[in-house]
């Protein structure tokens, strides 16, 4: 009897740790960047705005818990995953190899390929190793797009940037002489005022273990349950429409891709 009462208790604490470790996923905090449009970016009155912005909120709503955004630089976005400042990452984060090492991603919610924009009167012919030799390539640092170009484009001359509209004052002032990033961000960034400079040299083949299996949200590895939400929201919005009503307000083609 008595090793039956030591059983008993032995399975009611592990219950009770057990119940403990439960997480509360009434609300969830989303880091994003803020700095990369149209998938994420802070207005002059600092409104966060974007795809990435309305898909979280969607998500949110189809798991019917209350989001919380938190603005993270890009270099830092994963180390502030890991130490709890939020609980997931929707900032236009492709799923790699190298990333899955430190933390876990759900399916993807978009992708798109990279590409190469150029100034209107430039001589670069076009996107090869041998064409872009010498040429001041620049790139947002700790992205698919710079590692692209460092495994892809050694011939280039990268510079590194922290955010995206560092390289494209840089391009369009004639410092720099391409830029590479998402076809999406450098398509949008053209119809703009300040993109008025540029133009598209070329899309880039994707590299699977470099490019990803495109953009996902990132979830620290013991956060499973919510890794499960985020996937059967996505999959929802998908299915009813949600996503596309999205997709439609910023885009004229369909970005969840093959």
């Amino acid at each position: 009897m008595r090793v039956l009462r030591m059983a008993a208790a032995a399975v009611a604490v592990l219950a009770a740790v057990g119940g403990a470790e439960a997480k509360d996923w009434s609300k969830v905090r989303i880091g994003t960047e803020g700095a990369y449009p149209p998938f994420n970016n802070l207005t002059a009155d600092g409104q966060l705005v974007g795809f990435d912005v309305d898909i979280a909120k969607a998500l949110c709503d189809e798991m019917k818990v209350e989001c919380e955004f938190v603005v993270q630089d890009w270099d830092g976005m994963i180390p502030a995953l890991q130490a709890g400042k939020f609980d997931a990452v929707i900032a236009s984060m492709s799923i790699t190899p190298e990333r899955k090492q430190k933390v876990d991603f759900t399916n993807k919610y978009y992708n798109t390929p990279p590409a190469i924009a150029v100034p209107k009167d430039s001589k670069v012919a076009g996107t090869t190793d041998a064409d872009l030799s010498g040429v001041a390539l620049g790139a947002q640092s700790s992205t698919t797009h710079s590692n692209y170009a460092e495994e892809k484009l050694p011939s280039a001359d990268l510079k590194l940037y922290p955010t995206a509209d560092e390289y494209k004052l840089d391009v369009a002032s004639g410092r720099i002489d391409a830029v590479i990033d998402d076809v999406v961000v450098l398509s949008e960034w053209l119809e703009t005022d300040d993109g008025s400079c540029c133009k598209i040299l070329g899309t880039l083949t994707p590299d699977l273990v470099i490019n990803g299996e495109g953009a996902g949200i990132a979830i620290r590895k013991e956060d499973g349950e919510l890794k499960d939400k985020f996937n059967t929201a996505i999959e929802a919005i998908l299915a009813n429409g949600k996503y596309k009503e999205i997709n439609d307000k910023y885009f004229s083609f369909d970005v969840y891709g093959g």
